[in-house]
């Protein structure tokens, strides 16, 4: 958010001027041609000022000149037109000069230009080249010099250490550039202008912009070297000669980590070869620090990846279908149509050496994807094709697919089961690739319905070391840090449809790895999670400051702003709900451009393991998500330990996430943590009961009871607690038990064999201290992790089935007397947790007072488990800290920043 006057002064008083401040309106003359200039025109006009004239001219090989230069000739016509027009004030959004100063001195008001440092850029090249931390805008009153004359404001901004001159104006110069043009002739209008005059050193473009001037110095540290090249991205192009010919350097960033792999080249004036690596080449300053550069330009105008400097020209030509040379003569006649002037395209024609400017850049890939719209372009694709015939190779390559990178090398593990083969990675996930640990340990996961076995790899701190340096290296350097938020959430749609495509898998994979039922795997387990990465996608472009405003002597504005991410994140996931704790954490952290490093829990790693796959199909980029299956022990604990990890992200047990918040205190990450649960469930005689007996039981026994929010006890009111209790036996009896990929079951095995175990010991104890088993409280006669869905009553406040949690199939009840609201709500509360929570009554309005007393961080009213993507998740007390889902979990992958500006 930046303050803007029109809408300040309706609310409050700035400086003594009233709210009906800016009312007086003006007689506009608009010089120049700019895609800026368009929309300050528009803006103008909304703001009620008339327009009078606008004036342009065609200058360069017959296209519209977008800087509107003449070459210092005025066009007769032209001042003639202006001179009729009438004008109060003369507007230049850019430096234009075909009207001669002295014609267009307007005798009221003058002339103001935007000056913002982009055209011709030599301000802000300066800025960058000299590593400045602030860049800016000026608009000046004109005079004869253009931008000699005064200045009326200035607006600065702040330069991140990767930034290019197109980045920051597409962020500020662009966007504020265009309400400080509108601010300025509103301050005109009512007499408020100041004019300011500016130090003579800041008067002339000349020298910089020159691309003889724009040779590198090699004698340099790194961050010079990154700040020469960045300030000239992309006009005029910092260059050095390579097998002597002159080779143009754009998209620098500096590298911070060990010298990577690459093949050496001699690069004239530099004391060390640069290396051409599989991200890019790189260089180094006298410093031995480097920095990265993504493409090169030869002197033929030819734009390639740095990556490929030594195989550019190995791709031979495609021999073009009849389809695909009708799209050639489309895309032909699409030139011609930009480029007037040129009588005829020819194989040979240069986009941009005919005339062309980043401007028909875009209407070009617009017009192309009108008629195309399976062939995805980027601009960045014209400027590595500048010639037609290569740009028709590239495109139809893009349009085979062949562009794409070398195809994703899994070594699956392969079942025939429920009806189809499931093939399932088994490997680390590391940086884009699929490898073995680094010491080559295995594990094995065990199918809890047949005791079947699948080898996976343990993860090993070399392996977590690994994953962190590709995430970090992956948001500082690579593709997804420069990523714009729109593009980051069209992956995640792609990801969210990729997952639906083969949701039965993912269920099928659930099912074999946790021993969910599968129809509750694929609505609940894959369903939530194909939702929770399309909410979130959603998110990605809405991440917007917020703002406040506080009236003192000098009209202070203070600014709140969540304009950071995090960088790299470790998450840390169990096992109960393997794919749909990843979603709810990934995708928060995802939509606010954080890169990841994830721990599934190791008895169940597969479905993350597929899920690793599908992102990359997606196409996510290399090292954004990296997925690590081992012990929790030693991989979670070193990521919780780990300097480049700044934030995570746990579910699990408490006594685990207290572990979690220790290690992290290393680096003071920041840490969000969803735990354990006791969480009360109380059903009043005045309930539907049926519904509470059917919505109980869900509350205990859905997922095998293995759910953090699961109904850790049940206060029943006395008048009906036998009734319920013998209609929830009713119930437990036709349940059915069995295979959880038979569509049929309704309840499947315990997740693994130790928490089996630790369930029966539960039982034992209940028994042990009086509580009455009513049902189960035993094994499964039959292979696999089976219980029997269990109900204890008579259970008091004191016993240890009371207190603690059991994460499985066990109803524990407590009687409360009738009428008893406030002593029920003392004893749901009489607990260390506070994760969720549920009531049942007809009666709203106890109902609300219950559920405001009640300290947990979710309340059902006559439902439970009913969780949505958009609601906030997350626990009181032991039960944790921090939230999943909703926009508050985006938050937890955010910095937040208070900007303070004083007018």
């Amino acid at each position: 958010m930046y303050w803007d006057p029109n809408t300040e002064c309706q609310w409050v008083s700035i400086k003594g001027t009233s709210c009906l401040a800016y009312q007086h309106k003006l007689k506009l003359a608009l010089i120049g041609q700019s895609i800026f200039g368009q929309e300050v025109y528009n803006k103008l006009r909304q703001e009620g000022h008339k327009v009078v004239g606008v004036f342009t001219v065609p200058d360069k090989n017959g296209q519209a000149d977008p800087l509107g230069k003449s070459k210092g000739k005025p066009i007769q016509e032209v001042v003639a037109a202006y001179k009729s027009v009438g004008a109060e004030l003369n507007v230049l959004p850019f430096c234009t000069q075909f009207i001669p100063m002295d014609v267009i001195d307007c005798p009221k008001h003058g002339s103001i230009i935007y000056h913002p440092s982009i055209l011709p850029r030599f301000f802000l090249c300066r800025t960058l080249i000299q590593g400045d931390k602030k860049a800016g805008f000026t608009i000046f009153w004109a005079d004869d010099g253009l931008d000699t004359g005064p200045i009326l404001l200035q607006r600065e901004c702040d330069v991140g250490q990767n930034d290019t001159v197109d980045d920051l104006y597409n962020r500020f110069l662009f966007p504020e550039g265009i309400k400080a043009m509108v601010e300025a002739v509103h301050l005109i209008a009512d007499g408020k202008a100041p004019r300011i005059p500016q130090p003579k050193e800041g008067a002339t473009y000349e020298g910089i912009q020159k691309k003889e001037n724009a040779e590198i110095s090699w004698d340099q540290p790194a961050a010079a070297l990154h700040n020469w090249i960045r300030g000239h991205d992309k006009v005029p192009g910092a260059w050095a000669k390579i097998d002597d010919q002159v080779v143009t350097f754009y998209g620098s960033s500096l590298l911070d980590a060990s010298v990577p792999a690459g093949q050496e080249l001699a690069i004239k004036g530099a004391s060390r070869p640069g290396l051409v690596t599989k991200n890019g080449l790189v260089i180094f300053g006298n410093d031995g620090k480097m920095v990265l550069v993504r493409n090169l330009q030869f002197e033929d105008g030819k734009m390639i990846p740095a990556s490929k400097y030594f195989s550019a020209d190995e791709t031979a030509a495609l021999e073009l279908t009849e389809e695909e040379k009708k799209m050639a003569e489309d895309i032909r006649a699409i030139w011609k149509g930009i480029l007037s002037n040129v009588a005829v395209i020819e194989d040979s024609t240069d986009f941009f050496r005919s005339g062309a400017s980043s401007m028909h850049v875009v209407r070009m890939l617009e017009e192309i994807k009108q008629k195309y719209s399976g062939l995805q372009l980027q601009n960045e694709d014209v400027y590595m094709a500048t010639k037609f015939a290569d740009f028709i190779q590239m495109a139809v390559r893009k349009l085979r697919g062949e562009d794409k990178e070398e195809e994703l090398v899994i070594d699956y593990v392969s079942k025939n089961m429920n009806n189809m083969t499931v093939k399932m990675p088994y490997q680390c996930f590391i940086n884009g690739q699929f490898i073995n640990a680094d010491d080559g340990k295995t594990y094995d996961t065990i199918n809890p319905t047949d005791g079947s076995v699948t080898s996976v790899s343990s993860a090993s701190l070399v392996d977590v070391d690994k994953a962190v340096a590709a995430a970090k290296e992956a948001f500082e350097n690579g593709e997804w840090g420069r990523m714009n938020a729109r593009e980051r959430g069209r992956l995640m749609y792609r990801l969210a449809d990729l997952m639906e495509e083969h949701q039965e898998e993912l269920a099928t994979i659930e099912s074999i790895d946790s021993g969910a039922v599968y129809t509750l795997a694929l609505k609940t387990h894959v369903g939530m999670s194909v939702q929770t990465f399309r909410y979130f996608a959603g998110w990605c472009d809405k991440i917007q400051a917020s703002e406040c405003v506080k009236e003192e002597m000098n009209d202070t504005v203070l600014l709140f702003y969540p304009t950071d991410n995090q960088d790299v994140c470790a998450i840390v996931i169990p096992w109960n709900y393997p794919l749909m704790m990843l979603a709810w954490k990934s995708a928060a952290c995802l939509a606010a451009g954080n890169t990841l490093v994830l721990k599934p829990a190791q008895v169940t790693p597969l479905t993350s393991l597929k899920f690793a796959e599908l992102s990359a199909k997606a196409g996510f980029p290399k090292g954004v998500i990296n997925i690590l299956p081992g012990s929790g022990g030693l991989v979670g604990q070193h990521l919780s330990e780990h300097p480049d990890v700044r934030k995570v992200g746990f579910t699990g047990s408490t006594p685990t996430g207290k572990k979690i918040m220790k290690s992290a205190a290393s680096n003071l990450k920041k840490v969000s943590l969803e735990l354990g649960g006791k969480s009360p469930l109380i059903i009043f005689n005045d309930c539907e009961l049926d519904r509470a007996v059917k919505m109980g039981m869900g509350a205990v026994y859905f997922n095998k009871g293995e759910n953090c929010i699961a109904a850790g006890r049940l206060f029943v009111e006395e008048s009906i607690h036998d009734e319920f209790v013998r209609k929830v036996v009713e119930e437990i009896k036709k349940m059915k038990i069995g295979d959880p990929l038979d569509r049929s079951t309704d309840h499947g095995p315990q997740n693994h064999k130790a928490h089996l175990e630790k369930l029966l010991q539960y039982c034992e104890t209940g028994v042990k201290e009086g509580a009455t088993l009513v049902y189960g409280g035993r094994q499964v006669n039959r292979p696999g992790f089976f219980m029997e869905p269990t109900v204890f009553t008579d259970v008091e406040d004191h016993m240890y089935i009371a207190q603690e949690e059991s994460f499985g199939p066990v109803m524990v009840i407590s009687k409360f007397k009738n009428g008893d609201i406030d002593g029920v709500l003392r004893r749901a509360n009489s607990t260390e947790y506070g994760l969720a929570s549920g009531v049942f009554t007809r009666d709203i309005s106890k109902a609300l007072y219950i559920s405001e007393k009640l300290e947990a961080g979710t309340v059902f009213i006559n439902t439970y488990n009913k969780t949505d993507v958009a609601a906030p998740f997350g626990g009181f007390k032991q039960s944790g800290f921090g939230k999943d889902l909703g926009e508050e979990a985006l938050h937890e992958y955010l910095r937040t920043k208070a900007i303070t500006v004083e007018y």
